[in-house]
Order: C-alpha cells, then sequence, then structure tokens
C-alpha cells in the first residue's frame, strides 16, 4: 500500500508540470489569439476613413461581416441610419432569460485629421515603439475594436449570458450630421432599450510615469449652454466721449460674472469623487476632500479645493465663463453694439431658468440682453449602482493593483446625456490607460499603447462576462 501511495504520488508530480505547462501553452495561445483578433479589427476600422464626410457606413457593415462570420445570425445585427453613408451598428447577444438587456455603445466617426498635419498618413494603421497610431487610436476605435473583438470572443467560448448584451456602433456623435444614439432613440428605440448603459467614451483610466493610477466610472455630465451678451447705445463721435458706452457696459457685466461663484452643490457621484481621491492626497486637500465629501458639506473646505484645481471647482459648482468678445464699427466711433459669448457648464439637476435668472441678477444692468443661444440635452445623474462599482472594483484591483477607481462627473460631452435623457442610465467605462501629459485625442499623431490597448481589451471581455453572467 505504502508503495501504491508512493508510485502514485511520483506519477502525480511526474504529470503535474506536464499539464500545467501545455495548460500554460493553450491558455497563451488563446491569448494570442484573441489578440491578433482585436488588432485586426482595430487596424480595420483606423484604415476606414469615418470622418463626417465620408460616414460610418463602410465601418458598421465591415463590422456587420466580421460579427456574421462568428455566429451571430443576420437577424441580431442591424445596420440602420438617416441616409446610405450614415448607417449605425446594432448587435445583439442572445441570452439565456427575459433580463432586461445591457447597451454598450461606442461611436464610429472621428473628427478630420489632414495629411500635411501628421508624421505620417492618419488613415494607416501602424505599430511603433509600442504604440498604435492613426486616427481614432484614442476616440474611440480602440473600444470599437474592443466590443467587436470580445463579442467574437464570447461567442466563441459558447458563453451564454444571463439577459441579452446590446451593442451598438454609432455615426455622428463627434457632430455635423444626425446623431446616431438620437436617431435610435427616435427612430429604433426597441434595438438599444436597456437597463443600462456602457459607455466606454466617457471612461478610461490614467497613468503617471508609465504606471497605472486612476480608473474613472463616469455617471453623469455637466450641460453645455452658452449665453450672448449684448449692449446697444445710439454711439457717436470718439472726439465727444461718454460713460454711456456699450463697450463698458459689457466690460462691466463680464467682471460681474468673473467674480461671482455659483453656490457649492455636491451629488451622490462627486461626493465618492472627493472621498476616493483623497486616497491619492495628503495634508489640508486631503483633510478638504474628505470634508467636501460628508453631508452636509463644509463650505470653507470647498472654496479651498476650488483653489487648489479649476477641475476641483468644476466638480462642485455650476461655472459661467466669457469665451467670446466682439463691439464697435469703426475706430473713431463710440461703439453702437458689442456683445460676448459666456459659456456655462451647468450641473446636473440645475435649471437653464435658473443659470438665466441668476447671470441677469448678478449683471444687474438693464442695458444688457441676456439671451441663452444654446443649450444641450438637460440629462439627469446616473445612480451609482452598487453591482456596477463593485465589478469594476474588482476588475480593476485584479489587472492593476493600487489603481483607485473613482466615480466622475465629466465637463465634456458624450452620447451618454442623450441615454440618460431617455431615461437608460449611463456609466462610462472603459479599461483604456492614456498618460494625461500626453493626450492625443483629436490632435495630431493619435496614438495608444500597444499594452494599453491589449489590457483595455481584457478589462472589457471581464466587464461584459461579469455583468452577464448572474453573480
Amino acid at each position: 500500500m505504502r508503495y501504491i501511495v508512493i508510485t502514485s504520488l511520483f506519477l502525480v508530480m511526474l504529470i503535474t508540470p506536464v499539464m500545467i505547462c501545455a495548460q500554460t501553452a493553450t491558455n497563451q495561445g488563446d491569448t494570442d489569439t484573441h489578440r491578433r483578433s482585436a488588432r485586426e479589427i482595430f487596424r480595420e476600422l483606423v484604415e476606414i476613413n469615418t470622418t463626417t464626410d465620408s460616414g460610418s457606413t463602410k465601418a458598421a457593415e465591415a463590422m456587420a461581416v466580421r460579427l456574421r462570420d462568428a455566429g451571430f445570425p443576420q437577424g441580431d445585427i442591424q445596420v440602420v441610419g438617416p441616409q446610405a453613408q450614415h448607417m449605425n451598428l446594432i448587435v445583439r447577444y442572445r441570452g439565456k432569460s427575459t433580463r432586461p438587456p445591457i447597451l454598450f455603445i461606442g461611436h464610429l466617426d472621428v473628427v478630420p485629421a489632414l495629411r500635411q498635419d501628421w508624421s505620417f498618413d492618419p488613415f494607416r494603421f501602424q505599430e511603433t515603439e509600442g504604440y498604435f497610431y492613426g486616427r481614432g487610436t484614442t476616440d474611440m476605435k480602440d473600444n470599437d475594436a474592443g466590443l467587436v473583438a470580445n463579442l467574437i470572443r464570447l461567442k466563441k467560448e459558447g458563453f451564454i449570458p444571463d439577459r441579452d448584451i446590446i451593442v451598438a456602433l454609432t455615426d455622428d456623435e463627434e457632430g455635423g450630421g444626425a446623431n446616431g444614439i438620437e436617431w435610435l432613440l427616435l427612430n429604433r428605440r426597441e434595438f438599444i432599450d436597456a437597463e443600462y448603459c456602457v459607455n466606454p467614451d466617457g471612461g478610461g483610466g490614467t497613468t503617471e510615469d508609465g504606471k497605472e493610477v486612476v480608473l474613472i466610472i463616469q455617471t453623469s455630465e455637466k450641460i453645455y449652454l452658452d449665453y450672448t451678451l449684448k449692449a446697444q447705445n445710439k454711439g457717436g463721435h470718439s472726439s465727444l466721449p461718454v460713460r454711456d458706452n456699450a463697450i463698458y457696459h459689457l466690460s462691466e457685466a463680464l467682471l460681474h460674472i468673473a467674480d461671482y461663484n455659483f453656490p457649492v452643490s455636491l451629488n451622490e457621484t462627486t461626493r465618492m469623487f472627493f472621498a476616493r481621491k483623497a486616497d491619492q492626497e495628503t495634508g489640508q486637500v486631503r483633510s478638504d476632500m474628505l470634508a467636501v465629501s460628508k453631508v452636509p458639506v463644509d463650505l470653507a473646505a470647498a472654496e479651498r479645493l476650488a483653489k487648489v484645481s479649476p477641475y476641483y471647482n468644476s466638480q462642485i459648482r455650476t461655472t459661467c465663463v466669457a469665451t467670446m468678445l466682439s463691439g464697435g464699427h469703426a475706430q473713431n466711433a463710440l461703439p453702437q453694439s458689442a456683445t460676448a459669448n459666456v459659456n456655462c457648464r451647468m450641473l446636473p439637476g440645475e435649471t437653464t431658468g435658473n443659470v438665466t435668472a441668476t447671470l441677469k441678477k448678478i449683471i444687474n444692468d438693464p442695458e444688457i440682453e441676456v439671451t441663452c443661444t444654446y443649450a444641450s440635452t438637460v440629462s439627469p445623474l446616473s445612480p451609482l449602482r452598487d453591482d456596477v462599482v463593485r465589478t469594476v472594483d474588482n476588475l480593476a484591483a485584479s489587472m492593476w493593483p493600487g489603481v483607485i477607481v473613482i466615480p466622475s462627473m465629466t465637463t465634456g460631452a458624450t452620447d451618454g446625456r442623450l441615454l440618460r435623457a431617455a431615461g437608460i442610465p449611463v456609466y462610462g467605462i472603459s479599461g483604456m490607460f492614456a498618460d494625461m501629459e500626453d493626450v492625443r485625442a483629436h490632435g495630431r499623431d493619435e496614438r495608444i499603447g500597444v499594452k494599453e490597448f491589449y489590457n483595455g481589451v481584457e478589462f472589457m471581455y471581464r466587464l461584459m462576462k461579469a455583468l452577464t453572467s448572474g453573480s
């Protein structure tokens, strides 16, 4: 008996390394296959020009072909849109229950890129010194490629989600035509209706000295407003100046705006933002971040943070700032009119009417006409879902130990605002990391790190699976 046990143990010791090596080789082979697939899809997307003039239809159709070849039924793939060259791709990965779907979105269109502005052809994908280059490599064909590659990977693995997964890759997010998400909400909402949405365009991570440090979950966006301030009077000859001057009236109005701070107001997201961001800080800044994360907010701490960084200031209040100015009609004449554009970024939950009334009150000059000339879609804050936050926390800890996951209210705009306004909560989540000191989206020689791309694809694969595994 002792001999049998020893012999069996010897055989186990002998065979196990072989099995482990074989398993490791298989896993590595699978990883290499998935990476090659993601890279090839990424290359194809970058090399299809999807600027406004070209449209996104060719890219949508190319991805539809890949999905059909991977076994997705034709009935679960839709290429639809307002015009022949401005089509959107929607694919549904069928789950095993009637639970509401989860929607993942991305936009296929990119901003223009001129060959003479770049070091190389912006629509030729290339890998150089640890980076993938090309228009859209960070905004946002990296995430588009990841979504398509991961659908194909899940399909090949035979994964059956606990609910439908919907992926929508859309046109005209960057502007210039019929926004794809807006068009789908108005014309084909049934294709994208979901319990909630994951929008990689609103998320992502930052690195410092090559190390991943922060991963963002976007839950809301400030609302974009433009105001025209206009002063008018009779004018006259410049040799007979008077105090009643249109430019003077406008200048004083702008100084009042410059000196005014909207009230401090935090929400669920911004409180958690400061609570978690405090882990990266020390001293007074750390203390102030923890103080503003409490209820009621410490107003003195909030004002100190506002002076530390314009970004912190933007997180605690609505902001308005002068961005354009014009006035007068001749060098030797008193001005008959003067105008300025004031751009505001309004907190979710605030109203345009209240911002307008506040501007008129602080200007306090009947000679100034205040007109809201543009207001973007007003969208609410998406509530922080424990299942989403917990999943991202766990994945980030497993892939990038030490990374801090922070919920964010962004000051820019994505398609998430349209879905939130339509009643679909949106969470901006992406595993793509970039150096905040080297932001090239919309700029020349756009690029993403090779390692960062592959890790981002892997993160999204794990996220899609975790959110739809029923655990």
